[in-house]
């Protein structure tokens, strides 16, 4: 990645105490250097087109293909909301084929009109640390290579136990900054799945998870992490999990703070609070 840093941009509009990180001049590079110049109204995935594997499908070039999403992946550094399909094609990297490549087209589709998309932050927010945890139950059972069918609660339960494995390490690297965060709320849509992790007796729903999921339990009852339902509606992980409608898709990527703002009116704002 040395060499790809000016791309990043940190606007500081000082007086409204508010920062916008964004990556919109190599956004523009990379829609230049593969040919999409044209724009559509899309979302990154069509919310009810599965992208799984496709063997007969007629093969298109690796490296041109393995470009394009090395140059989405240091996109999502200021673009949330390209992680979860810019990940999945990233699955396909080894015998790309053209159904693969429609997909990713439809990225540089919807990234041409968002380009001036970036991190919106406010300067006075404390900071926190809050987590969201959800699994595509569908589209992961789907993946598991083996007779047992896995249940909802099961798959929740272990995509828990993940966003805690995850929410230890920010907290770790977060302590050397000076931050100490114990009750961290991690929210999920799904009640039986919650419930299991505060119950630290093992019962029939549990027996056929691995055992070392189950150390979310200790963190739950040490109090490092404090769990909560969210309505599924709420369910900011969804964006990072699965394909979307455009009214909910367009929802999440509000909730997390995501803004399109172009030079002119980040310009504008600078010359309104400099007055």
């Amino acid at each position: 990645m040395r060499g790809r840093c000016h791309s990043i941009r940190i606007t500081n509009i000082s007086k409204s105490r508010v920062h916008l990180i964004n990556q919109s001049k190599y956004a523009s590079e990379i829609v230049k250097k593969y040919g999409m110049l044209t724009s559509d109204s899309v979302t990154p995935m069509i919310e009810t087109k599965k992208l799984d594997e496709d063997l007969q499908g007629k093969p298109f070039d690796a490296t041109l293909y393995r470009g394009m999403i090395g140059s989405l992946m240091y996109l999502i550094a200021s673009r949330p909301d390209l992680n979860y399909v810019a990940f999945l094609c990233a699955q396909y990297q080894a015998k790309p084929t053209e159904k693969y490549l429609q997909a990713v087209k439809r990225i540089f589709q919807y990234l041409i009109g968002t380009i001036n998309m970036g991190l919106w932050y406010s300067k006075d927010t404390d900071m926190s640390l809050t987590a969201y945890a959800d699994v595509d139950h569908a589209g992961w059972s789907s993946k598991k290579q083996n007779s047992t069918a896995i249940s909802s609660i099961e798959a929740e339960y272990i995509a828990l136990s993940g966003c805690c494995s995850q929410i230890l390490w920010m907290r770790s690297q977060l302590t050397d900054y000076g931050f100490q965060f114990n009750k961290i709320p991690l929210y999920c849509d799904n009640k039986s799945a919650i419930a299991l992790c505060c119950n630290n007796v093992q019962h029939s729903r549990a027996k056929h998870i691995d055992i070392r999921y189950h150390f979310i339990k200790e963190q739950v009852e040490n109090g490092i992490v404090e769990l909560y339902f969210v309505r599924t509606e709420y369910q900011l992980a969804d964006i990072f999990t699965k394909p979307l409608p455009r009214e909910r898709f367009n929802f999440l990527i509000d909730k997390l703070g995501i803004r399109s703002m172009s030079p002119e009116t980040l310009k504008r704002l600078a010359e309104e609070t400099d007055e």
